[in-house]
């Protein structure tokens, strides 16, 4: 079965099929629609119609295009003169002229026409002749409607008279562009006659294909017939590139030269992608029925056909031609017939416009073409169309309905509108454009090998060449990459992955391994990485960071191992002190806890002094109790720690109060202090054990270096690793001075100048990537550490030149190996070292601050200050009802007041209030029941007194 796409003025095409072959199309839209211009406003006084106009045809009338063609013109002159609704009384004449495929007769036959004064020209199909053409139309003022020339610089604003009739090559090429992103393709060949035509269409191509992020990797032009081993060597050269997809742009006549040819060197097997123009199609609708032989070689081809909805008139017209005379010279035809009559009929009804708005056909000679200064070509015969302007607006004005190709099976249509579709153009028209990816859709399609399966595009070169990937040749850190005395000569990390992304791919990859640099030190790689730009490696693999000018000149596969750029400096161990127990606290902090243990311990002593009798007695006594019973809270709180890790906090709180502290603490507020008090302490008990076990255990820096901050705003010297990025980085991007920086050789070098120090002729810290950091600190037994934080975040991959398809399938294995677990054996296969703490820190980093815990001490006084509000609350109202109310206590205390004092009443109260404080809760109360029974019976007394007889 055949594929066509089809397009229109629009820039729609559908995808059709037939036998064997997978064909796109072009179409001349039912409904022809030029260019809107101004139009002649009709004369007040009409002169009379002409009896006979002249019509012009430029075109090879021996040719695929031509044959059609002159059928098509034929029938339209002949349906124009029978027309009585077009130019009626008028006879529209057809002079015909053969270019004989050649530019300069062309020209020449162009010339002899223009000498019959003809209103209008049809042709040519070639965009080399329409180019001359063009220039003298435009002086004679006669229109020129192309069927043929579809070159895409024929553009109305450089040729006004130039009016194509056939959809240029632009919304062809597009088509083609949007069907190759949609397979994902990423490189074409471009194989193309080397003419105007063939160069205005791979130029559109290109164009078209860039926006696709995509690109034609050759151009293969041959000029105009050439020789049968001049086109074998080329196809043989192009057979031994990379890519796999070709776009053949030729001519009709001779375009299925190529496709035998390369028939013949195995190029239409499977694997290939062969993409063709329109000229495919018009060749094979022109020879109907095509030879099965033919049918065989193209199968699996796509090319593009010209489209429009099938329609009884077309159906008659082709019925009528196949009747024609010369039908055994021409046995079909193409769609280049529909362009030839619909031009026609443009002419024609255009002409009738403008005659019946008053214009005259007339021709005037041009001073400019007598003066031929003794020349013997007669340019004076040459005239120019008078009403050719208005002439020219009416063609633009023109709106009928014309003809249309014929459609069969398809597998999509393209338009401009809404892209690639299995929906009809007649149907997306009714609808919002889309041309969003998801939206895309095709029909499958058998390709070459009559397979179903969509070919990768592309193959390694077929010139016994392997690809040439180039190696680091290291001398440090060869845990990574290094040569090897066994084949395939390099070893490390990096090569084991590479290797096992290759494994992954469904195809071999032929492969050698160069080594890149001298082995006395590493490499530069940034010099590494622009060798595999400038094509002289096609890969390089190895520690290679992906970093943002790399990625500028090569492309890179997904990062096979995480790095960024870290600071490193020697440690040292710190001697505990005997004093060391006071470091985890600041000053500012045993101030304040110190405080708050005496301050709650108050807050105890008020609340339990008159329920606990373990707080009364002398004061030294209750000093020495209150004391105790506070750090009897610390003790408590260590000894239960454990239990506090493993149960629920406030749970524990609970029993430690009730259980522990309950034979000391008898009043409620009491108790919520405590538990208060005792969470306060529980945090801070820990968060002491946590910071003492630290500093005991801390590795002190031997430097002030806290990071990259402390490097940029010091003037020590740096190391790097010789070969690396971060000279540039630390250059060009944190503007550290290029003095500062020293570029050190091996691991060793490392070591001695980090132990050094800049004191001694070292540096002061190292810039470089943490993979090797890892390393480093495991080969010292931890002696360095890295401090602060990673200030780059990148990786490593494999790099390959631009637009490599293998870097894209590479990313994609190493995707696997990542999620199979291959990517981490082989990383423990290679970097299997001790670990080390990442980061160090000073020891007063580690010591704690009030300002981690003044909520904890807010909070605790928070409550010790609502509890002791509360007590004194209710000492108040105890108070208020201890105050003597009856008469006779009112007298007695008279009596008593009258005796002399030695202290003033206001002072005798303040002792009656201390002492109230200060007598038992049991005392107060039996002191306010006595008081209270007392004044029930007093008042039982005086009722009854109220009541007695007397």
């Amino acid at each position: 079965m055949a594929e066509a796409v089809f397009i229109t003025r629009q820039g729609l095409m559908v995808v059709v099929r037939t036998l064997f072959l997978l064909v796109f199309c072009l179409w001349i839209p039912t409904e022809v629609v030029a260019r809107t211009g101004n139009t002649i406003a009709n004369n007040s006084k009409i002169p009379s119609r002409p009896s006979v106009v002249r019509i012009g045809a430029l075109f090879t009338l021996d040719s695929v295009i031509g044959r059609s063609a002159k059928a098509g013109i034929l029938a339209a002159i002949e349906d124009v003169n029978n027309s009585t609704s077009v130019l009626p009384g008028v006879k529209m004449e057809f002079i015909l002229h053969d270019t004989n495929c050649s530019g300069f007769l062309g020209t020449v036959e162009a010339l002899q026409l223009m000498e019959n004064d003809v209103v209008a020209a049809i042709g040519p199909q070639s965009s080399g002749i329409a180019h001359v053409i063009s220039h003298v139309v435009n002086e004679l003022h006669v229109p020129l409607l192309s069927f043929g020339a579809t070159d895409p610089t024929l553009a109305s604003l450089q040729y006004p008279y130039f009016i194509r009739t056939t959809q240029n090559d632009y919304f062809q090429m597009n088509a083609i562009a949007e069907l190759i992103d949609y397979y994902e393709w990423r490189e074409v060949i471009a194989i193309y006659v080397d003419d105007d035509n063939g160069r205005g269409g791979i130029s559109a191509l290109g164009d078209a294909l860039a926006k696709k992020r995509a690109k034609i990797s050759y151009k293969a032009a041959f000029p105009s017939g050439a020789p049968i081993s001049n086109i074998s060597e080329l196809l043989n050269g192009v057979n031994l590139m990379e890519s796999r997809v070709y776009v053949l742009h030729v001519n009709p006549d001779s375009g299925l030269t190529i496709f035998s040819i390369a028939k013949k060197l195995g190029m239409m097997s499977s694997g290939y992608v062969w993409i063709a123009t329109d000229w495919l199609p018009s060749r094979l609708d022109a020879y109907e029925p095509v030879n099965p032989d033919t049918l065989n070689m193209l199968q699996g081809v796509i090319a593009l056909r010209h489209h429009t909805p099938d329609t009884d008139l077309k159906k008659r017209f082709m019925s009528r031609l196949k009747n024609l005379k010369d039908k055994e010279s021409t046995p079909s035809f193409n769609s280049y017939a529909l362009y030839a009559y619909d031009s026609v009929w443009l002419v024609a009804r255009a002409l009738d416009a403008f005659i019946n708005e008053g214009g005259n056909i007339s021709f005037s000679s041009d001073s400019r073409l007598r003066e031929t200064n003794g020349s013997m070509l007669n340019f004076a015969s040459l005239r120019t169309f008078d009403g050719g302007p208005q002439f020219l607006q009416k063609i633009l004005n023109m709106n009928f309905t014309g003809l249309s190709g014929q459609i069969g099976r398809r597998i999509g249509y393209w338009t401009n509108y809404s892209g690639l579709s299995i929906v009809a153009p007649e149907i997306l028209y009714t609808k919002p454009p889309n041309t969003s990816i998801s939206n895309q859709h095709l029909n499958g399609v058998i390709w070459p090998g009559e397979t179903t399966t969509k070919p990768r595009g592309w193959v390694f070169p077929n010139n016994g060449k392997p690809l040439r990937i180039a190696v680091p040749n290291r001398v440090s850190y060869l845990e990574f990459v290094a040569k090897d005395k066994d084949p395939p000569g390099v070893k490390g990390y990096c090569i084991d992955v590479f290797e096992a992304a290759l494994n992954l791919l469904p195809y071999p990859v032929p492969h050698q391994y160069i080594l890149y640099g001298n082995g006395d030190r590493n490499p530069n790689y940034n010099a590494l990485v622009n060798d595999v730009a400038q094509n002289k490696f096609d890969a390089a693999v190895g520690d290679v960071t992906i970093v943002t000018n790399r990625t500028r000149v090569v492309d890179f596969t997904q990062p096979f191992m995480e790095s960024g750029l870290v600071v490193v400096v020697p440690v040292k161990e710190v001697k505990s002190s005997p004093w060391s127990f006071l470091k985890p606290f600041t000053a500012e902090m045993w101030c304040v806890t110190g405080a708050f243990f005496l301050f709650v311990g108050a807050v105890v002593w008020i609340l339990e002094h008159r329920l606990n009798h373990e707080f009364r007695g002398p004061p030294r006594k209750q000093l020495i109790t209150v004391f105790w019973y506070i750090f009897m809270c610390f003790n408590n709180d260590i000894a239960f720690a454990c239990i506090v890790y493993h149960s629920i906090l406030f749970a524990f709180v609970w029993c430690i109060a009730n259980q522990n502290l309950g034979e000391n603490t008898v009043s409620t507020l009491g108790r919520l202090v405590l538990i208060i008090w005792l969470f306060v302490v529980l945090i801070i008990n820990s968060s002491y054990t946590a910071s003492l076990t630290s500093i005991l255990t801390v590795q002190q820096l031997s430097t002030q270096i806290a990071g990259i901050d402390s490097l940029i705003s010091g003037t020590q010297p740096i190391g790097i690793q010789d070969g690396s990025f971060a000279r540039r980085y630390l250059i060009d991007e944190l503007n550290i001075a290029e003095s500062r920086i020293v570029t050190l050789k091996n691991q060793q070098a490392y070591i001695d100048a980090l132990m050094r120090g800049p004191e001694g002729g070292g540096v002061v810290a190292i810039v470089d990537e943490l993979p090797y950091i890892e390393i480093l600190m495991s080969n010292t037994q931890c002696q360095f550490r890295t401090v602060g934080q990673e200030f780059t975040k990148s990786g490593w991959g494999f790099a390959f030149q631009k637009d490599s398809p293998l870097a894209v399938d590479l990313s994609t294995a190493i995707l696997e190996l990542s999620e199979n677990g291959d990517l981490q054996k082989i990383h423990d296969k290679w970097l299997s070292v001790n670990s080390c703490p990442t980061q160090v820190s000073d020891v007063d980093s580690n010591k704690l601050s009030l300002k981690s815990f003044w909520g904890l001490f807010l909070i605790c006084g928070i409550a010790c200050f609502l509890a002791v509000t509360a007590f004194f609350a209710r000492v108040f109202c105890q108070y208020m009802k201890f105050i003597p109310q009856t008469e006779e206590e009112v007298a007695d205390e008279q009596i008593e007041a009258a005796r002399p004092r030695r202290r003033t009443s206001r002072s005798t109260s303040f002792k009656n209030i201390i002492d109230f404080v200060d007598k038992k809760e049991a005392e107060i109360k039996e002191i306010l029941r006595h008081n209270s029974n007392k004044r029930r019976r007093s008042q039982s007394l005086d009722r009854q007194s109220d009541y007695s007889i007397p």
